[in-house]
């Protein structure tokens, strides 16, 4: 059992000599709090010695019987800990994320300075209540942003989420015992990645109107690679034999900066090329190095997306009569990925090509254009029932 006990202080010199000095200053007017008679002390799960005041028994008697069930369930947490700000919670959660991508830890830092920390800061985290957190939504979706508009929908499920992670990081260091970031409704998010799924007509076009980049968007296409991977992908990692692209890195912008680093879940893969083209690409790495970049911009070097979409993309998008369809490079990965479907791909072979983390996202993202085999299903229940049936009433031999 865990040690938990309540003291009478009505003997100690120090309570005595408080005492006096609260009745004195009571005559002369103070409105100050009895010191507190009954003292309960314990021992953290730490080993080290704690102890809270209390001016009644019963008080006492609660809070005894409260730490006790904390220490037995191992909720414990110490009330000190607490006090810490949510600030300094904040930069401690950020300097764990050791794993993450330079765009995305670039994001967590624009959400803590500009959403997460100029609200709750100089909060203590044992302060922080559900309700608290609710409002504060509430307050986001009212209120404008940064930048003067109003923060859209995607926007503030992120800052949400990054206080969540840092709640749950108060958690796990054992400064409260229960996030209260949880159960919140949150805004609905706008549909900003309105998938657009082209035809094979409408994606040779496409590719016909880039001109010299007609490989490039035949294997964002066809498949299914994000351009930060494509921008990436170097001649070695193309096997024209294979039919294989090994797409192991791709290159993120930082504040203009392009950085070269793994891709996102870390889900190094090989997507397959069709053959229709494969040979084309090939002649892409006649006398090239292993090292050097697949496709590149015109002047040498890394492709850089904004330069790419109003140089070559939207203006081949134009020319290929697409304009109103929200088609953008990224987009072209719903393309493979139904063109894929269509072709007989089943989730995890779609799930390998786009470097989803697990099948469910697949699923979550492209369910809908796997076909329904509901009647199959249905009709091979038939089949078994029919067959089951037929055994059971056939006449049994020797009987009438």
């Amino acid at each position: 059992m865990a040690r938990v006990w309540i003291e009478d202080r009505a003997n100690h010199a120090d309570y005595r000599e408080a005492l006096e000095r609260w009745q004195e200053a009571k005559r002369e007017g103070s409105k100050r709090q009895q010191p507190g008679r009954w003292r309960v002390r314990w021992y953290g799960p730490d080993g080290k010695p704690k102890a809270k005041t209390f001016g009644k028994l019963p008080q006492a008697e609660a809070e005894k019987a409260a730490i006790t069930a904390r220490l037995d369930k191992g909720s414990y947490r110490d009330p000190k800990s607490g006090k810490a700000a949510v600030k300094v919670v904040a930069e401690e959660w950020f300097a764990s994320k050791r794993k993450i991508g330079r765009t995305t830890k670039r994001d967590y830092r624009d959400l803590l300075d500009n959403y997460v920390i100029p609200k709750w800061g100089d909060w203590q985290v044992a302060a922080v209540q559900w309700e608290d957190v609710d409002a504060w939504v509430t307050a986001l979706e009212t209120k404008p942003g940064k930048s003067g508009r109003p923060i859209g929908p995607a926007r503030i499920i992120k800052a949400y989420r990054v206080l969540a992670m840092v709640m749950k990081h108060a958690v796990f260091s054992k400064r409260v015992s229960v996030s209260p970031c949880h159960d919140h409704e949150l805004p609905r998010p706008d549909d900003e990645d309105e998938h657009v799924y082209l035809t094979f007509e409408q994606l040779e076009q496409l590719a016909d109107a880039a001109d010299e980049y007609r490989l490039l968007l035949l294997t964002l296409g066809y498949c299914g690679i994000r351009w930060a991977e494509a921008s990436a992908v170097k001649v070695g990692r193309l096997s024209v034999a294979q039919r294989r692209i090994r797409v192991v890195q791709n290159y993120t912008d930082v504040s203009g900066v392009l950085a070269l680093g793994p891709v996102k879940n870390h889900e190094k893969r090989s997507v397959p090329v069709p053959r229709s083209f494969a040979d084309e690409l090939g002649t892409l790495t006649r006398g090239r190095k292993a090292d050097a970049l697949l496709f590149t911009a015109p002047e040498g070097g890394p492709l850089r997306y904004a330069n790419f979409r109003s140089r070559v993309f939207d203006p081949a998008v134009k020319a290929a009569g697409l304009e109103g369809l929200g088609v953008t490079p990224h987009k072209l990965r719903h393309t493979a990925a139904s063109l894929a479907i269509a072709a007989g791909a089943d989730v995890k072979v779609v799930q390998t090509m786009l470097g989803h983390k697990d099948a469910a996202m697949t699923l979550n993202v492209y369910g809908h254009l796997f076909p329904d085999r509901l009647d199959e299903v249905a009709d091979r229940l038939d089949a078994g029932r029919a067959l089951a049936l037929s055994k059971l009433r056939a006449p049994v031999a020797g009987k009438a």
